[in-house]
């Protein structure tokens, strides 16, 4: 072994080490906020936490308004988005023409994706609060985070269906299939757990954003649950941000019990989408 190869594994094992440090040290911070998290707010969850009306008194503030919020906001995100997302990336995938303004879409597609979620708040705020004179509205604030996750949906989903082997959509027009057909029986789903997988993923940021419904003017507190798509709401993240700004030492231990509760949803909602991964993975086999 000479001189180089030596100095090349030497660099080659540095940075293997720098990398285990930079792992263990990102997992250390995260226990430490877990634990502090956990610590604060586990005594204080509980039923009546969970179906309690926002309170001045901290002892009796609860999250059943924010957690309906969130729930109604996930729903008609969810029922926007998907429908869209996927047909869009459909159409990208397997209908458009690869041509110079389709690779123009599809560059500003994925870079959408990394736009600071406070300009769709800032435009769900001009478009759909204002010009469409939905206000603070639960539909304005789902239209806005639909804007906010259909990029990510649309690029998993053309992922999931690019996935899909050639051969199978071959087979498919070989025997008289259409192009519709061999998407709608075929390609859909044989990309269905890829597709979902991403869908959850995306509703999962939308569920934990707070600056876009600040921006359209989701309220810190209200007092009764929202019935309707046209109803005012708060979400637990803006709960969570309004009870942390409060001077009183218990509101800190409701945020970090609301912490706890946001935590679960999404830990939940992740689980659901390696369910969904695993069962379709099993499923379809090529």
């Amino acid at each position: 072994m000479n001189k180089a190869e030596k100095t090349n594994r030497l660099k080659d094992k540095a940075f293997n080490l720098f990398g285990i440090f930079c792992t263990f040290f990102g997992l250390l911070i995260l226990i430490v906020l877990l634990f502090d998290v956990f610590s604060k707010g586990g005594s204080r969850i509980s039923w009546d936490f969970i179906t309690g009306l926002p309170s001045r008194i901290p002892e009796k503030a609860g999250i059943l308004t924010p957690l309906i919020g969130s729930i109604w906001i996930l729903i008609l995100t969810a029922v926007i988005a998907f429908p869209i997302g996927v047909a869009a990336a459909i159409h990208l995938e397997e209908y458009g023409s690869k041509n110079r303004l389709s690779k123009l879409v599809e560059i500003n597609i994925a870079n959408l994706a990394g736009v600071p979620s406070i300009i769709y708040g800032l435009l769900g705020l001009q478009v759909f609060s204002r010009w469409v004179h939905l206000g603070s509205s639960l539909l304005a604030g789902a239209l806005t985070l639909a804007l906010l996750i259909l990029p990510i949906i649309i690029v998993a989903t053309r992922e999931a269906i690019k996935a899909v082997p050639n051969s199978i959509r071959e087979a498919s027009y070989a025997l008289g299939g259409s192009r519709w057909q061999t998407i709608w029986m075929q390609v859909l789903p044989a990309s269905m757990g890829g597709i979902l997988t991403g869908v959850i993923l995306a509703l999962s940021r939308a569920v934990g954003e707070t600056a876009p419904l600040i921006v359209i003017g989701a309220l810190t507190y209200v007092a009764f649950v929202p019935s309707g798509p046209l109803d005012e709401f708060s979400v637990l993240p803006i709960q969570v941000f309004n009870w942390i700004s409060r001077p009183q030492h218990g509101f800190v231990i409701n945020a970090a019990a609301g912490i706890i509760v946001l935590l679960a949803i999404t830990f939940i909602m992740n689980g659901i989408a390696v369910y969904f991964r695993n069962k379709w993975q099993k499923k379809i086999k090529w």
